[in-house]
């Protein structure tokens, strides 16, 4: 079982930056950063029941999520900074993964929070997530853009990518932060000036988070801002900095 993918196999680079996908996503989502980050090592989560694991049922609990992915992540602390770059639902992953590291004695050197409010204001349970019925899901996605309307309209497609999409909207309707929790690193937010699920003060709302410094960037476009305009020298400035 991978948990990660190299997006360009970069062993030497001075640090990495693990990324990891909003609900429904893949690693491919990230499959240029790579190339563009050529300071750092790109990695990219998988989830499971998507991309090369799509024969694996898909996870039903984002802490429990978190906990498997931080296993897996535990040996990269070798000396080189890593930093965690979350996406939406993948905000919520690493900041639990990075909490767990923290736990464990192993520190992330940047935390990027993309298109996401604080955890401190997820307040789910098991009667959201059984709320969230597939109708709702693709409601939000057309709201959300990010995914052609055609193919929401497509059969054969849903049948393909409706298991793991509505297990991971489930999962973030069932999701509970962790009040008080802090990050011993500098956090980043990140925000589209359009986004229609996310506001700019819920996504400041990271600052609660923030244990060492905290930055609010808002840039141009939606929820999936970063898909045309990724936030490339954002976050070399940010990994310069330290």
């Amino acid at each position: 079982m991978v948990w990660t993918q190299a997006v360009e196999s970069r062993p030497f680079a001075a640090g990495r930056l693990v990324c990891f996908p909003h609900a429904g996503g893949s690693p491919y989502f990230f499959r240029s950063w790579g190339k563009a980050l050529t300071d750092v090592e790109v990695l990219s989560v998988c989830y499971p029941g998507r991309a090369e694991r799509i024969g694996e049922p898909p996870a039903t609990d984002l802490k429990l999520l978190a906990r498997r992915i931080a296993e897996e992540l535990r040996p990269l602390p070798d000396g080189r900074p890593t930093a965690f770059f979350g996406h939406s639902m993948g905000a919520f992953v690493a900041h639990e993964v990075a909490l767990l590291w923290q736990a464990d004695g192993a520190g992330v050197s940047h935390f990027f929070a993309s298109a996401a409010r604080g955890p401190q204001t997820a307040h789910g349970t098991p009667e959201k997530a059984a709320a969230m019925d597939e109708a709702a899901v693709l409601r939000i996605m057309a709201q959300l853009g990010g995914t052609d309307a055609e193919l929401l309209d497509n059969p054969a497609f849903l049948e393909l990518v409706m298991p793991y999409v509505h297990a991971d909207f489930q999962m973030v309707a069932g999701y509970a932060g962790q009040p008080g929790a802090l990050l011993d690193c500098p956090v980043t937010a990140l925000l589209g000036d359009t986004d229609p699920r996310v506001t700019a003060e819920q996504a400041a709302s990271w600052r609660e988070s923030a244990g060492s410094s905290f930055t609010m960037r808002t840039l141009a476009g939606g929820h999936f801002y970063l898909a045309d305009e990724p936030p490339f020298e954002i976050i070399e400035e940010a990994l310069r900095a330290g």
